[in-house]
């Protein structure tokens, strides 16, 4: 029986030479079972696989009858068998007989179409590990026996707590190991882990690395091993071959490049001691993985690809023949080569894998469906590399077997193109070089459109020496609409001579130059440019440093329209950049990312080990959130309902994180209260879901305890009042604390029992005692819009049912709505509207829409809970539905709570509270968008209607405000 139906065996190239390895193999025993097309293929293509199948006959034979897959486990199964205490030569040979065995079963299941690319490099990367580890493991007990170290268990197994770490980096660390690779490796010890009795333990590490080396590669009629570079390691040109595990982190925390983070994607623990190697990457991760987006990582990468181009690679040369076209060409660092899909999914790794933990993924190809997934590389791009990839990899593979070359070109005669088309199983050299030139083509563009950033034809002269400006670029910068030109060209000036500090560094203004036009086109298509571009100016001046931003600006053109309007339009957003430029990230993270905060918000704590680092990494994070719906919102792809679902979205994710992160400490410092439960609730604009920019976070914070318990369990013990209190103290601390994007929130805790005269933590007893006895007709309204945003799993349900229970009105429906109208009577009076576009407090504003949905939910709600909704647009529309308020009526109010909200929204983002009837042009712009308003003239009767609407239901619900109040 034979296998021989799983296979695709391409004819063969030389077949004078299939016949004579056909005869010698039919000569040997045991082969009667090969297939005469798997003999011909291998004896008239490869010169290498025919020796290799005439000494491994066995291991052929088991191909044929049981398939590939049975002869690697074979080969595997007796590489296992072999103990580290065998002599030196006996280690040496069994993992060159593992070698051969394992190389021509995975070359014969390759080129018969038996194993896919994924087995085929797994299982040579395999190879490569258990070969290493036996070796570790052979040669730790040698040195142990010399009297060079002492292990802590050499009879057992050598490895525990030897102190020694093997990385693995390239292809290896990334499981790709390729047909004729090295294998790219750093050895690191820990010197305090085990003691050297007659010299320092990195004198012996450094030894055993190099006899690893040696029986690695050591050569004899058995072939050999695996080639071993070492050159990976921090500077190997003065370093030892075996670098202590301080030296190596301090060398990548002070002096590490973006090529070794790069490097380092693809990093595991291969042999040695497993958990050393793991600590080790663990404590490199922030190099690697950096918090903020890195697209001045990207540039370093194509650099360091350019010197490739320029000493090893090349272009493809043009031409009409693609056979000709290939002559020579190197498919790992060539153009479109191999070196560019990695280097294409590597930077984005970079950028993005310090936010999204996903993304540390050593392989190629799942890095490319990750990323596709969390959709930084487009679906189409993804399939395009994917299959260049598996092709390359393929035809490498096939030019590796031929001779056992650690080769990447293809070859430099035409005979030698037509030889590899036919092992390739190609119709013609014709067919297989016009597929293979179409992958590369493919790979070459995309890499091209990702890494070149096209030169701007027009130039600005602007004299960095202080030369005065040509008269064609001061007409140029008035024809682009600018007034004061020679301030703008001083300005340039400035930045290209190196004044701001951001722009100190050549490789700063370089990355500036090519983006100066861009720039000004952008700045003057805004309403005010003059204005903008100081703005713009204060942004660069404000930078520490330019290489990141300008990187940015490099790798997304885009986004220079999108800060110029902006800085044009919204100046408490342009401020805002200006201080923390860092939030120009928010607006490059993933959809999947940003539509789940609390998903996105873990990644980015993964790093994160104290109290501090927590409260830091949330603080930027919803920093960089709150910009982001902002921005959104400016750009009209967000609504006010949808920013204000975002935005609460996100106070859930950091009150969660935060709570969750200071009930952790307070349990290690104060111990634990059995049966305890806690929540905190969200009122207001949080409890409602229509957070606006600037929303404080309206708090009550109720807790739960057994009546039994009277103390924590920890040696601090505290009572519970004095427990929750504290929680409390130290919760609202983290929020309120200050980082460079200033606090987390505002937190305001006054609508608590008794306000600022009771308790920051309220018990669940004292709360449902107060509102059944003693809350006032506001208080009961605050309460139609709170939630539990966060606390103890199994106490939030009880919260919620004592929140519908507060909810049942002590006091007659008379009494609420004159409890009401009073309230907004000394409303009026003390806090008049403060200016003609103060819609929540002016008369039938946003203000009333709000009393009338929680009045009548307070009056209807205890017959009909259904009606209650925190959200006040919800709610007026259950009411409506009820029949409570008219259809004509409920739709003005819905209509008037959505303008009102949306009115606030836009200037809180663009001017803020102004008292003047008159906004600036870019303000008025967005504002008119954002309501769908042709004239600002348009807007204020539209307003005037509305607030008339607005007032008329507010009578009719509650009372007029403008009467006087009877005398009691």
């Amino acid at each position: 029986m034979t296998l021989d139906v799983h296979f695709h065996w391409p004819v063969p190239a030389e077949t004078a030479a299939a016949d004579r390895f056909v005869d010698r193999i039919h000569a040997l025993p045991g082969t009667e079972a090969v297939p005469l097309a798997m003999l011909r293929a291998i004896g008239g293509n490869s010169d290498y696989l025919a020796d290799l199948s005439l000494r491994e006959r066995e291991t052929l034979a088991t191909v044929a009858t049981a398939g590939p897959e049975a002869a690697i486990a074979h080969a595997f199964d007796r590489l296992g068998q072999i103990r580290p205490s065998a002599t030196t030569a006996a280690i040496g040979a069994a993992m060159r007989d593992a070698k051969r065995q394992v190389a021509l079963a995975v070359a014969l299941g390759d080129i018969g179409g038996a194993l896919p690319l994924s087995r085929v490099t797994g299982a040579l990367s395999r190879l490569a590990e258990e070969t290493l580890q036996l070796a570790v493991r052979h040669l730790l007990r040698r040195n142990h026996a010399q009297g060079r170290i002492s292990l802590p268990d050499p009879d057992g197994d050598p490895v525990i707590g030897c102190g020694l770490t093997i990385l693995a980096l390239g292809k290896l660390g990334g499981r790709e190991l390729n047909y004729s690779s090295d294998i790219d490796l750093i050895v690191f010890y820990d010197p305090a882990a085990i003691a050297s009795p007659n010299e320092t333990i990195g004198e012996s590490y450094t030894r055993l690395a190099r006899d690893l080396v040696k029986l690695m590669e050591a050569r004899d009629v058995g072939g050999y091993v695996f080639r071993v570079d070492l050159r990976l390691r921090p500077d190997p040109s003065a370093m030892p071959l075996a670098i202590s595990v301080p030296t190596a982190l301090a060398y990548y925390e002070t002096m590490g490049r973006n090529w070794e983070r790069a490097a380092f994607i693809k990093a595991r623990p291969v042999a040695g001691d497993i958990a050393l190697g793991q600590a080790f990457l663990e404590h490199l991760r922030p190099f690697v993985w950096r918090r903020h987006l890195d697209f001045a990582a990207i540039a370093d990468i194509h650099a360091m690809k350019r010197l490739m181009d320029a000493h090893r690679g090349g272009p493809i040369p043009e031409g009409p023949d693609s056979v000709q076209r290939l002559l020579s060409h190197n498919l790992k660092i060539g153009r479109g080569g191999i070196r560019e899909i990695e280097f294409l999914a590597q930077s984005q790794q970079l950028v993005w894998g310090g936010r999204e933990p996903m993304l540390r993924v050593g392989a190629t190809l799942p890095a490319l469906r990750l990323l596709t997934r969390l959709r930084h590389v487009s679906s189409d791009t993804a399939a395009v590399l994917t299959r260049a990839y598996r092709f390359l990899r393929q035809v490498e593979h096939r030019l590796q077997m031929i001779a056992d070359r650690q080769t990447h070109s293809l070859p430099g005669t035409m005979e030698g193109m037509a030889a590899l088309a036919t092992f390739m199983g190609a119709a013609s050299p014709q067919s297989f070089a016009d597929r293979l030139l179409a992958h590369l083509l493919e790979v070459q563009a995309l890499y091209d459109s990702f890494f070149e950033m096209a030169e701007d034809a027009e130039s600005l002269a602007v004299g960095h020496d202080g030369s005065k400006a040509p008269d064609q670029t001061l007409a140029r910068l008035t024809e682009l609409g600018f007034a004061d030109t020679p301030r703008i060209v001083e300005t340039i000036r400035r930045w290209l001579s190196g004044r701001p500090r951001a722009l100190r560094s050549e490789r700063a203004r370089s990355l500036l130059e090519p983006l100066l036009s861009p720039i000004l086109r952008a700045i003057a298509a805004q309403p005010q440019p003059d204005q903008t571009f100081a703005r713009f100016d204060h942004f660069v001046s404000g930078l520490p440093a330019g290489v990141q931003l300008f990187s940015l600006f490099s790798r997304n053109p885009a986004l220079i329209d999108r800060i110029a309007v902006l800085l044009g339009a919204a100046p408490g957003l342009a401020d805002h950049l200006a201080n923390h430029p860092g939030s120009l990230e928010g607006l490059l993270g993933s959809e999947e990312a940003r539509s789940d905060p609390s998903r996105a918000l873990r990644a980015q704590l993964v790093d994160a080990s104290t109290l501090e680092d927590r409260i830091a990494v949330t603080r930027h994070f919803v920093s960089e959130e709150h910009f982001r719906i902002g921005v959104a919102t400016l750009e009209g792809r967000m609504d006010v309902d949808a920013a204000g679902i975002a935005r609460t979205a996100l106070a859930d994710a950091a009150l969660g994180t935060i709570l969750d992160a200071v009930v952790e400490q307070q349990i290690a410092r104060y111990g634990q209260l059995r049966g305890g439960g806690w929540a905190v609730l969200l009122l207001g604009k949080g409890g409602s879901r229509e957070m606006m920019p600037g929303s404080d976070l309206d708090l009550m914070f109720i807790y739960d305890r057994q009546d039994d318990v009277e103390a924590s369990d920890g040696p601090k013990a505290l009572a519970p009042s004095q427990w929750f209190a504290r929680l409390v103290t130290a919760f609202t601390g983290a929020l309120t604390a200050q980082g460079v994007e200033g606090p987390m929130y505002k937190v305001d805790m006054r609508l608590r029992p008794s306000g600022n005269q009771g308790p920051v933590a309220v018990s669940l007893a004292a709360f449902q005692k107060y509102h059944a006895e003693q809350a006032w007709t506001w208080e009961q309204m605050a309460l139609t819009r709170a939630r539990a945003a966060t606390g103890t799993p199994a106490f939030l349900p009880v919260v919620e049912k004592a929140l519908r229970e507060a909810l049942h009105p002590r006091l007659p429906a008379e009494v609420l709505r004159h409890d009401a109208l009073d309230m907004r009577r000394r409303m009026l009076r003390d806090l008049p509207p403060a200016g003609p576009w103060d819609v929540k407090l002016m008369p039938g504003g946003a203000m009333e829409v709000e009393f009338i949905a929680q009045i009548l939910q307070l009056i209807h709600g205890s017959e009909h809970p259904e009606l209650r909704n925190t959200t006040t647009r919800i709610a007026l529309g259950n009411l409506l539905a009820a029949g409570f308020i008219p259809h004509a009526e409920g739709q003005a109010l819905m209509t008037a709570d959505h303008l009102w909200r949306t009115i606030q929204s836009m200037l809180r983002l663009t001017v803020g509270l102004t008292r003047s009837p008159d906004l600036p042009e870019a303000s008025a712009r967005i504002l008119l968008a954002a309501t769908r308003n042709a004239t600002m003239a348009d807007l204020r009767h539209r307003m005037e209607e509305t607030a008339a609407l607005v007032r008329a239901a507010f009578i009719r619900h509650i009372g007029d405000p403008t009467e006087t109040a009877p005398k009691s």
